[in-house]
């Protein structure tokens, strides 16, 4: 493999401060939401997104992730039924006491409209190994790599100025056969995106402090 120099030109600490200083100041008004609008987002946003997501770090730049982006009517309906069979099986049967107590504080149960109101829904997969011309080859860290890159998606979206949810429906099978995707590929996470409805209200959350979350040694 050849290298090329790193392209790096510090900033005055000064200005470092400042940057990771108003950068938390528009991460931590992020929201989680399930109120959407269906008020159209130019798909160039979405685009843009993924391509932040797929600049992550991963194992081996084997880059082990596929984004599908989901705009059409149809499908979105046919994820959302599916979606809400293994939901309503959850919170009937799956889930045990202690699990739908931590769910009730957020008033959520099996029903996932915002997953037709939405504009787009953004479905994540894990490639565990690559389908090649010389058959499969195994990709490293898929877990950990998908993970940052999902963070790094979710960051760009908030940074547009769209709101997020991650939806995990569990088991997430039903998400390959819809969107016909190849054998390697596993669903791991449902992301609608849009605009909040206007109406849209979200739990009044705290936070972990600087001292709950790290240890300076």
């Amino acid at each position: 493999m050849a290298f090329q120099k790193l392209d790096y030109n510090p900033y005055p600490e000064s200005k470092m401060i400042k940057r990771s200083t108003t950068f938390f100041d528009l991460m931590i008004q992020r929201r989680t939401i399930r109120d959407f609008s269906d008020q159209p987002v130019p798909i160039e946003i979405i685009e843009n997104a993924i391509k932040t997501a797929s600049s992550a770090p991963s194992g081996a730049n084997k880059q082990p992730w596929h984004f599908v982006i989901v705009k059409d009517p149809d499908v979105k309906k046919e994820i959302r039924m599916d979606a809400e069979k293994e939901e309503k099986e959850f919170y009937e049967h799956r889930a045990p006491d202690y699990w739908l107590e931590d769910l009730n504080q957020f008033g959520t149960d099996w029903h996932k409209p915002f997953l037709e109101i939405a504009p787009y829904l953004i479905v994540v997969f894990k490639q565990s190994y690559d389908l090649g011309s010389t058959g499969k080859r195994k990709n490293y860290y898929v877990n950990e790599s998908v993970g940052i890159a999902a963070g790094f998606l979710l960051t760009a979206l908030h940074n547009a100025g769209l709101a997020t949810l991650t939806h995990t429906p569990s088991p997430m099978g039903f998400l390959e056969k819809i969107l016909n995707r190849p054998e390697n590929e596993k669903a791991v996470l449902l992301i609608p995106v849009g605009y909040p409805a206007k109406d849209a209200k979200v739990p009044n959350l705290k936070k972990k402090s600087f001292q709950e979350v790290a240890t300076i040694i």
